[in-house]
């Protein structure tokens, strides 16, 4: 089974963008994990954070056709790179009064916080890596989940890894000297650092 890839793209802030960047990757028979879209510091673009169940080479060929979208500013595989990826999760747990003392002693390992409590139950909110928010969900499951809501993963590369910044393009997506921004500038092949998440 192929591990999910983790794909940054920068976009143009307009209608019907989401949608044709999804169907692109839908007509090539990808499955997607999880999507998060959001605005940047430049009102006119968005970022998106793609995790799609591909390989290496499947990644690379979702790339190639993504970046021939005319909405599509950057895209980068940054799996491999060295990054900051975090998703938050609100979980509706079941939580009796004789419950929630084991509970919290969880949420508190993993520094989770309550935001909401009812009478039988409790929302509990986590924020860290997908493999620690999959950790947290796991050690809930004996208590009784209710429901859950999971917002995908954002990720920006760490340090001087990151790729040209949205000072160095032009709304088209050109570096200057006219160089179009394509795959793979974000430091491939560099493990991972999660320091600081469990």
């Amino acid at each position: 089974m192929n591990p999910s890839r983790l794909l940054s793209v920068l976009v143009e802030n307009r209608p019907g963008v989401l949608n044709r960047v999804a169907s692109m990757i839908r007509r090539r028979g990808f499955n997607i994990d999880s999507l998060s879209v959001g605005p940047t510091e430049d009102e006119t673009v968005s970022r998106m954070t793609i995790a799609v169940h591909v390989g290496r080479q499947q990644a690379e060929q979702a790339t190639k056709q993504l970046s021939k979208l005319i909405d599509v500013i950057t895209i980068d595989d940054i799996t491999e790179a060295r990054k900051v990826s975090h998703e938050l999760l609100l979980i509706r747990m079941h939580a009796p009064p004789d419950q929630r003392s084991e509970i919290l002693d969880v949420v508190a390992v993993f520094l989770g916080r309550i935001v909401d409590i009812a009478s039988s139950s409790m929302i509990i909110e986590i924020t860290g890596t997908t493999e620690k928010v999959d950790n947290f969900v796991d050690l809930m499951r004996p208590y009784g989940i209710k429901e859950v809501a999971r917002s995908g993963a954002v990720a920006l590369v760490r340090g001087d890894q990151a790729g040209i910044s949205l000072g160095d393009l032009d709304l088209t997506g050109e570096a200057p000297g006219g160089l179009r921004v394509g795959a793979g500038t974000a430091g491939a092949g560099i493990t991972a650092d999660t320091t600081g998440d469990i």
